[in-house]
């Protein structure tokens, strides 16, 4: 390499692992429990400790209709009514950024 070159080369080997480790610190999470026999609330995020206010999280039948379409509060989270129907819950915070919950995965209180 030339003295030219090498600088360039450590730039963009910086420039790399800059991108990649931001990448790597937004990966969505979501969490749902039950609150009774009859409420679930969920909370959404990212894994870099943000919250997720505003994003979608639709509660989704098997038969994929939307049972309870909602979007995250100022304060991350949804409750709603446990459908009578099989169902998952969908956080949506776009391409990439998708979380599904089995109704099977919801912790009981």
């Amino acid at each position: 390499m030339t003295r030219i070159s090498r600088p360039l080369h450590a730039v963009l080997l910086l420039l790399c692992a800059g991108f990649s480790a931001s990448a790597l610190a937004h990966n969505p999470m979501c969490e749902c429990k039950a609150i009774d026999a009859e409420q679930i609330k969920c909370t959404g995020g990212f894994s870099d400790g943000s919250g997720a206010p505003g994003v979608t999280l639709d509660v989704v039948g098997y038969d994929e209709t939307i049972l309870v379409p909602g979007k995250l509060g100022a304060d991350s989270t949804l409750t709603f009514k446990k459908p009578g129907a099989e169902f998952y819950v969908l956080f949506d915070a776009g391409p990439g950024h998708v979380v599904e919950i089995d109704q099977a995965d919801i912790e009981a209180p």
